[in-house]
């Protein structure tokens, strides 16, 4: 029977731990993006062609960067999610082999 388990409980275990660091860190994020936050301006990746023509049609574009990249984070944080759960089912393989006699 072949075994899917590629890591050791140690490193299934830091897996978890920054997964759920980053699902945490990432949608947080991705929230202050969405409602377009002004201490990430820096963040966002605004060009000097973005800047020209009238106020309202460059302040629409600078909202639309910030949206892109909140879903980029809201994304971002979806990977983390299934990266955690990939190593809780290592974790998991893991305390079954224990138990198992070779």
């Amino acid at each position: 029977m072949a075994s899917c388990l590629f890591c050791g409980p140690k490193l299934a275990a830091c897996g978890i731990v920054l997964s759920i660091w980053g699902v945490i860190m990432l949608s947080m994020l991705g929230i202050f993006f969405t409602i377009h936050s002004a201490v990430l301006i820096e963040d966002v990746p605004v060009s000097e062609e973005d800047m020209q023509g009238d106020a309202a049609n460059a302040l629409q574009t600078i909202y639309g960067l910030y949206n892109q990249v909140g879903y980029n984070c809201f994304i971002a944080a979806g990977i983390y999610v299934v990266v955690g759960l990939l190593s809780f089912c290592q974790v998991r393989m893991n305390k079954r082999t224990e138990y198992l006699v070779h």
